[in-house]
This record gives structure tokens, sequence and C-alpha cells, in this order.
């Protein structure tokens, strides 16, 4: 009953008892077009760099231009609409580009290897996943998006809903979000177009050989600490200050008294830089934590669950009458559904000849894969679908998946294809579930039917899953994944090269499990001292310079709430999250316009690599970029205060 009384408590911006219009022909047409266009910029984005821009925000943004502004029409629920759908192209894009072309590099680089895949290998793979990843996630919506509605702050689909609620409402609420947007997207220009001063500046700690400081000086991660606030920010960024500033120095005064290379590294420790002491040693402690910590995430959700998994059972065995009789906000696809899907899912993953799967690999697919959508789920409502690690879950599925099957006895090449074909289903179900979360919180703040929302969201998963394939067919044929003679300069593929290199280690022996141990006890550690782990885990496992501007927009929130008067606190703390929302918007519409320039003009691309290394300001650029990020911190405190209200 729980649900029931939080539903009370909130109301969404549309009431359970209006009737407009969601599912339209021109909403479909329009979020299918924004799906496919926003995945083939990530698709190439990611593979280039090893990030993707998080397409939700601009898909409401462009959904409200198109249907508010050139048509003249449209409703809050149609805008939400084609946004859900939208947003599903760059979320499919990661969870491929995060795995397939392991395949390509591995028929490059490991003598005797062939896995004969093609375009329409990666299309089955991607609906596979796809859909797996959205069935699994409509039991959990009860517990992520209405239980914990309050303790979730799902950054990224709050800012969403804000948006579109601002586009519709007009006044104030939109000056603020637009004017945070206007100023995101100008300093993205200048930062990650123009390259007038670097992204991410970092220092080598002179004092404290093997640390380092940095920070991603982006609008969109600064509106993101504001969002999910002090708390969250500060368990990130404590693991974060463990990871590179404790452990990563402790693994380099160690190294320096070994005159050995220490696996999984090629090199000694005492010539690496903190970034190769992460990709070699920490990132492999942050694997173990986020695996525990999400491991704890869905023994505390399992009650839900199951409650969830009765009602959906009652809904199959009882008259449809009852369904008739639910509010419009709390419909959502049968459980028969969710059941059947998986069912025929599972045949489908088992009968597919390529995968080399059989039963064993169809089994694994749906365990790893519900666990981790459940985890993946949970993160992005902690800090939202970009700085969420997939790629550290996809890593915990292919380390677990290997040593189970060479227990089985299967191994050699056979064994490579098969986890890494269980790793790109799961990465993608991942994905998908963490962009169906973000939406249905969208969804749940406007009042948009769940159903509707869920069906909507294999729309969008097909579009981009038809073009995908031959996506990434052309960018190998273009560019390469492997650096060769034909290929001098190919898209390295970051992710992919760490999967490739982690599963052929596992079968050849060479995979630093302590240090995954170390991860899982300190992370366990957390646990017992009171404090969820999962945020900490997350921190420890993604750079440094990510967890600091996340801090700095938690600190904006908390000086707020130290400062402000109780009457006006919680006014300027809105105000705040229409601003903060706005910085995300414009630095991902600027993102992706920047992905598009890069993919498509050449002339673009060899300013961009150039001026990558050498920012236009010269060596005062560093100092440029903390000034910038200093001031776009003033001006989100600075959208808080409130206006005077003149006396009569």
């Amino acid at each position: 009953m729980a649900e029931n009384k939080e539903n009370v408590k909130f109301e969404p911006y549309i009431k359970p008892e209006q009737k407009m219009p969601e599912i339209t022909l021109r909403a479909i047409i329009l979020g299918a077009l924004i799906s496919i266009v926003f995945g083939v910029a990530n698709a190439y984005l990611g593979l280039k760099v090893g990030m993707t821009i998080c397409a939700s925000i601009p898909a409401a943004v462009i959904s409200m231009a198109v249907l508010r502004g050139i048509l003249k029409t449209g409703t809050v629920l149609e805008n939400n609409m084609v946004q859900t759908i939208g947003s599903a192209g760059e979320s499919l894009a990661a969870g491929i580009i995060f795995t397939i072309p392991a395949f390509f590099i591995w028929n490059e680089t490991i003598p005797g290897f062939f896995h004969p895949i093609n375009a329409w290998d990666i299309f089955f793979l991607s609906m596979l996943g796809g859909c797996l990843g959205i069935l699994f996630m409509i039991p959990l919506r009860r517990y992520l998006i209405v239980k914990e509605h309050g303790k979730l702050p799902f950054p990224e689909g709050t800012a969403c809903a804000e948006i579109i609620k601002a586009g519709d409402e007009g006044g104030s609420k939109a000056k603020t979000v637009f004017a945070g947007m206007g100023l995101g997207a100008l300093y993205k220009v200048l930062m990650g177009g123009v390259k007038v001063w670097p992204e991410v500046p970092q220092y080598n700690l002179p004092f404290l050989k093997g640390a380092y400081l940095g920070i991603d000086a982006t609008p969109a991660l600064l509106g993101v600490g504001y969002i999910i606030g002090p708390r969250i920010s500060a368990f990130m960024l404590g693991g974060a200050v463990l990871g590179y500033l404790a452990l990563a120095p402790l693994v380099y005064f160690l190294g320096t008294h070994i005159p050995d290379v220490v696996p999984p590294a090629t090199k000694l420790i005492s010539d690496m830089t903190p970034a190769e002491l992460r990709n070699n040693y920490i990132k492999y402690f942050g694997v173990g934590a986020v695996a525990l910590g999400g491991f704890i995430s869905l023994i505390k959700s399992i009650p839900v669950i199951i409650h969830s998994f009765a009602i959906g059972a009652k809904q199959i065995f009882s008259k449809k009458i009852e369904t008739a009789k639910m509010l419009r906000t709390e419909r959502e696809l049968s459980m028969s559904v969710v059941l059947i899907g998986s069912l025929l899912i599972a045949l489908a993953i088992w009968a597919y000849p390529k995968t080399e799967l059989h039963l064993l690999g169809t089994f694994l697919v749906i365990i790893f894969g519900f666990f981790f959508v459940v985890v993946a789920a949970r993160i992005v409502g902690i800090v939202g679908s970009s700085s969420s690690p997939v790629s550290g879950m996809t890593i915990a599925t292919l380390l677990v998946t290997s040593i189970i099957l060479l227990s089985f006895g299967i191994s050699g090449f056979q064994g490579m294809i098969t986890v890494m074909s269980i790793g790109a289903v799961v990465c993608i179900a991942v994905c998908l579930s963490g962009d169906i979360a973000q939406d249905l919180k969208t969804g749940y703040l406007l009042g948009a039917t769940p159903q509707k929302q869920q069906t909507m969201e294999f729309v969008g998963l097909l579009a981009p899953a038809l073009v995908m394939g031959f996506t990434i067919f052309l960018l190998n044929a273009a560019f390469g994944f492997v650096r060769s003679e034909a290929h001098p300069a190919p898209l390295l593929a970051p992710q992919a090269n760490v999967m490739a290199t982690i599963v052929n280690g596992v079968m050849t022996g060479n995979i630093p499990w302590l240090y995954i141990i170390v991860g899982v006890m300190l992370a366990s550690a957390i646990e017992l001292v009171g404090i969820s782990s999962l945020p900490f885990a997350i921190g420890l496992y993604l750079p440094l310079e990510l967890s600091t501007p996340i801090m700095a927009g938690g600190l904006i929130a908390l000086v707020l709430g130290k400062v402000a008067r109780a009457q006006e606190a919680g006014k300027r703390h809105e105000h705040g999250i229409l601003f903060g929302s706005g910085l995300v918007a414009g630095d991902a519409l600027i993102g992706v316009m920047i992905a598009f320039l890069i993919a498509f003009s050449t002339q673009y691309r060899a300013f961009y690599e150039f001026h990558e290394e050498a920012p236009l300001a010269g060596s005062i650029a560093p100092w440029l970029t903390l000034f910038a990020f200093a001031a776009l911190g003033f001006f989100l405190w600075r959208s808080t205060i409130l206006p005077k209200i003149k006396k009569r």
C-alpha cells in the first residue's frame, strides 16, 4: 500500500483524471528521427572519446521547438512521448560501442580468430538486449520511481520534466530554464566547440606521486551536482578521494620498490602516469565495489520487486475491470507481457547461432541482465545516465561469466565469443533500462501514462537498431578500431578495447582478481558503517575529475540550505533546479552538435583534434578553465536569489 500513499501525497503536473493526447503519429515520427540521429552521432562520439551525450533533454527541447514553436500545437504529454522515444538512440549506441567492436578488434589482432559478425547480427543483439532491459524495468517502476520518490533524484529525468513544464507554463520559470540553457550552451561552445580552454585541467601532485587533482569543468556536471544535492555528491567524491589520492599513490610507492612489471600492466609502475595507474589498478577496485554495491541494492529492492510481481500476477488472473478502475498514471504493461516477452527473448537468444550462447549462456544473460538492470536503474536515479558506470557493470559480467564458462570447460575462441555475446546483450539491456528509468521519472513528474511510455520505448529502440549495425560497419571501414597501415588514425573504442583485453586475459589466466576483491571489501566496510556503498563505489570507479564538478554543484546547494531563510529556501532551491536543468540541457545540445561536426566535417575534425592538445588560450588555459567554471557556479548561485518585491 506504500505506493498508493505516495501517489496521494504527490501531485503530478497533469492530474490523473485529465486526458490529453500522448501517442500521436507526429510524436512517433519525430521521436524516431531524433532517436536515429542521436544514436548515430553518439556512436561516433563514443568510439572516438569513450563517452556519449545524454539525449533525453535535447530530445525534449527539439520536441518543444517543433511541436510548440513551429507547428504551434502539441501537449505536455506529447512532448514527453517524443523525448521518451528519442532518448533511446543514445542509450543503444552506448551499449553497442562498449562491446561489439571487440569482435572487430579480435579479428584484426588475434591470429586465427575470426567471427563473421554482420550488421544484422548487431540489429539482432540490439533488439534482444534492449527489449530485455525495457521488460525487466517494468516491475521496478513502483519501487524506483514511486516508492523512492524524494530519495532518488533522477537528475536528468527531473531536469527534463522541469524543462517541459517551463516550456508549457512560460513566465519566470521558462526564463530561468532558458537562461541556464543559453549560458550552458555558450560555455560549451567556447570550451568544447572552439577549444578556447581545456575541458579537463589536471595537476599531478609532486609531493604525492601517483595522485592528481582534476575537474571536468562542464555545465552538465555542475547542474547534476546541484540537482542530486550535497550528500550523494560527497559520497561520490569520498570514493574518488580514496581511489586517486590514497590508493593510487600507495600503489605507486610500492611499485617503485618492485623491479618487475605487475600484471595486468605491461610497464613498470614507477613509469606510470596517474591515468595509467587508474586503467591498470584503481579501475578494478571500482569494479569490485560497484558489483558489491549493486548486489546490496538488489537485496534491498527484493521485497518491492516481489510485491510488484504479486500485483502483476493478480492482474493476470483477475478480471480486467480492476485494471480499468486504476488511475491513468498507475497503469503499466501487465506482468504477462513481461513474463511472456522475457521467455520469448530467452528462446531467441538460445536459438541464435552466432552468439554461441546455448542454454548456459542464455541462463547467464537472464541472471546478469536482471541483476544489473536493477543496479543501473538505481544508479541513474542517483547520479544520472551520463555518469552511470555501465562499463564497470559490463566488466563485472564478463569476469564472472568467463569464470563460470571456464568451469564448464568452455574456453578458447568459442568461449571468447560466448562471453562477449553475453556482455553485449547485458550491456545493451543495462543502457536501455537506465534510459527508460529516466523517462519514467519524467513521466511520473509530468503525469504521463506509464503503459504508453513503456510501449513507446520499444519504438525508440527499433528505429536506431535498424541503422546502428550499418553505422558500425561504416565507421570501421572509414576509420578502423585498430591502428594499422590502412587506418593510421583509428577510432580507438576505449571501452571495447578494455572489454576485449579483459576477456582475452581471463581466458589466458591474466586478470587481477585481487584488486577486484579489495574493491568488494572496501564497499563492504562502507556498508558496515551505515553508508550506502553504491555512490561511493561509483566515485571510486569513475575518474576523479567527474566527481569534483558534481561536488561543486552539491556545495552550492548545501550553502543555499544553510544561508537561505526558511520561508525562501524552497523557492530558491526550485529556481536553482530550473537553472541547473538549463545548464544540463545547453551542454547536451551543443555536445550533440559538436559530435555531428566531428563526424561529418573533415576540417572541423582536424581543428578539434589539434586544439584538444593545444587550446587557443595557450599556457593560461587551465587557469581560464577554473575561472570560467567558478563564474558558472556564481551564475548558478545567482539564479537562486529571488527578486525583491517592491513595496507600494
